[in-house]
């Protein structure tokens, strides 16, 4: 692979992790797809490109060259590819912005890097809610960032807190949309057993005011 972290198949260039420039790569070309190994491991997937003289460039291969260099961020070719693609979405650009505002443009885009590079090991969609959320708040650095996306794939992948809990509500088609938590108490089986009572502690109070006299019961009134 070349010095900008590309290879070459058909004409076309096609980007790989900028850690492996100068390296010996592995392509497969495929119908409709290029796969690139580094051994035996498969570092790089790309939509295979039918015209001649194109690129496809993720922006996710550069990100540890960008971080070094933030101001190559705003003209890089792979940005506006992720752009068109929808993987770098308007709410990622509204926090860029509030970003800079906040610290700079170097810091700040070096704070959006270290956002995008979440999406690595978390859900796009994840990312995305807690990019949302952390922007409403104000909170411009990528670890509140993190923090929100992972409260994100909480709610997503487990049963919300009873303050969190999902609202059903009609979706497309008639369906609806229901809570995780309507569904398990729905697999349930019923609960024959009777509603608790207090009766006896009610006994209890009685019977302590009873044998406590008259004085008693004055002093607690």
């Amino acid at each position: 692979m070349d010095r900008y972290g590309q290879v070459s198949a058909r004409t076309n260039r096609y980007s790989v992790p900028v850690r492996l420039i100068g390296q010996m790569v592995r392509i497969v070309l495929h119908a409709s797809e290029l796969v690139v190994y580094d051994g035996s491991k498969e570092v790089a997937r790309h939509e295979r490109l039918i015209a001649k003289g194109g690129s496809r460039l993720d922006l996710d291969h550069y990100l540890e060259a960008l971080v070094r260099k933030p101001g190559a961020f705003p003209g890089a070719t792979a940005l506006e590819q992720a752009r068109s693609a929808g993987k770098f979405t308007p709410v990622h650009d509204s926090w860029w912005q509030a970003a800079c505002k906040a610290h700079g443009d170097p810091e700040g885009t070096r704070a959006l890097i270290s956002v995008l590079l979440l999406h690595r090991h978390m859900a796009h969609e994840d990312v995305v809610a807690g990019i949302a959320d952390a922007l409403k708040a104000g909170a411009l650095t990528a670890d509140a960032v993190a923090l929100e996306a992972r409260k994100a794939a909480d709610t997503d992948g487990g049963v919300p807190a009873p303050h969190q809990e999902r609202i059903t509500r009609p979706a497309e088609g008639g369906a609806t949309v229901t809570s995780l938590t309507a569904r398990r108490l729905a697999a349930l089986p019923p609960d024959p057993r009777p509603l608790p009572s207090v009766a006896a502690y009610d006994e209890l109070l009685r019977l302590r005011r009873r044998h406590a006299g008259p004085s008693a019961q004055q002093g607690e009134s």
